[in-house]
């Protein structure tokens, strides 16, 4: 199975214009709690499979899942094991935070 990737200028775009965007970050909470992608959840990649009914009921949403930086692979998995529970249109932003943060956009914190 190949997985959907997104460009960080396409998902900036989309964000910008409103449209309905699941962003998921993959790390471990004190990651996410030091800095994240506005708007994001927090779902560690390894607690995908207990926590993806619950956070994102709606399996046709549009998903976005990143994590570190492209040699991270947290946010493959989690992208894997959502499309094994079933969700559409998963999408990873390989290049992820660093990325974000490198092109000058802003996190959030806990």
């Amino acid at each position: 199975m190949s997985l959907s990737t997104i460009p960080r200028d396409t998902l900036k775009q989309r964000l910008d214009q409103g449209l309905p965007t699941t962003l998921i970050e993959a790390l471990p909470k004190r990651y996410f709690d030091d800095g994240h992608l506005p708007g994001a959840l927090n779902i560690p990649h390894d607690k995908v499979r207990e926590t993806a009914s619950s956070l994102l009921p709606d399996k046709n949403a549009f998903i976005v899942v990143y994590c570190a930086n492209s040699p991270c692979a947290n946010s493959s998995q989690a992208a894997v094991t959502l499309h094994q529970l079933g969700y559409t249109q998963v999408h990873e932003y390989v290049e992820g935070k660093e990325d974000w943060r490198e092109a000058g956009y802003p996190l959030e914190t806990a």
